[in-house]
């Protein structure tokens, strides 16, 4: 009997791992990408997502990429669709392919303003949020699994962690089954965050996303989409080591070791990886290790 990302994560006896694949721009990214879904069979996700195209496009690279993970044997695969770029023509011909293909899940996301700009602007007759796009996809595509973003520390444009959780339950309310987070380096935002959800009556799975960071220069890149705490040890131990890539990687991969196994045992319904196609980081062995430990754990509660 199939069963969508949110009924698994409701109900599977152990936390779900998942990661996220980048679609590529470049041919180098495209070697990337191969070298990563090839690499990463061997994790045995329990669902993967892939991000948009350059732009927001992603009828076109997008579908391809997930044509050539389903032809991996990759489960429950969830693309994104995004309001960049995207009429709501552009949208129905989009999601009509995604569901055409076999694809029962979506990422619905507003997505961020092209390069260059700081305003996000849609286009003539598109959608201006993340939430009205869950009620398009919703009214078009009942059957589908409809992901959102959450944001622990707050979206950047919202002025208020109570404005953007109120945002965010609209998107539910909407029509979305589960929540994925942006990358936090604390733990107890996660779950700081999951207890406002709960208290604002937001009920559906919410999964946290881990970035394995490899230098300060990647969260400060990061921080420009995203804002987000750097605890003061970690932001100490890169720094110390700053001159060392390797030792900068292993830093960033002790800590979120440490993230996944206080988010599992904290009663995190799974742990969702933003690898940026580094397959490789997967496979460090204590790494691969912790995983394994998690796909063999009981689920709290």
């Amino acid at each position: 009997m199939f069963m969508t990302i949110a009924q698994q994560l409701k109900t599977a006896d152990r936390p779900l791992i998942s990661v996220e694949f980048f679609s590529p721009t470049t041919d180098a990214g495209q070697k990337a990408f191969d070298r990563a879904a090839q690499a990463l069979t061997g994790l045995k996700t329990d669902f993967v997502s892939v991000t948009c195209g350059a732009g927001g496009s992603a009828a076109g690279p997008t579908l391809e990429i997930c044509r050539q993970l389903a032809g991996l044997n990759y489960r429950s695969i969830m693309p994104h669709c995004t309001c960049v770029g995207m009429s709501r023509t552009d949208l129905e011909i989009l999601s009509d392919a995604i569901v055409g293909q076999g694809i029962q899940h979506i990422m619905a996301l507003r997505g961020d303003p092209p390069r260059g700009e700081s305003t996000f602007r849609p286009v003539p007759d598109g959608f201006r949020y993340a939430a009205q796009l869950v009620a398009f996809l919703r009214d078009r595509h009942p059957g589908l699994c409809i992901g959102v973003a959450g944001y622990p520390e707050k979206h950047p444009e919202a002025d208020s962690l109570d404005e953007d959780i109120r945002h965010l339950k609209e998107k539910v309310d909407a029509g979305a089954d589960l929540i994925t987070t942006q990358l936090f380096l604390d733990t107890q935002v996660y779950f700081d965050f999951v207890d406002r959800c709960r208290s604002a009556g937001i009920t559906v799975p919410v999964l946290p996303g881990l970035l394995p960071v490899t230098s300060l220069q990647q969260i400060k890149r990061m921080q420009t989409f995203c804002d987000f705490h750097v605890p003061e040890k970690l932001q100490h131990d890169l720094q110390a080591v700053q001159d060392n890539p390797a030792k900068a990687e292993r830093i960033g991969l002790y800590w979120v070791m440490e993230q996944i196994s206080e988010l599992v045992e904290g009663g995190s319904p799974g742990i969702h990886l933003y690898l940026l196609n580094r397959a490789q980081t997967v496979f460090y062995p204590e790494l691969f290790a912790c995983l394994s430990r998690v796909r063999g754990k009981k689920a709290n509660g």
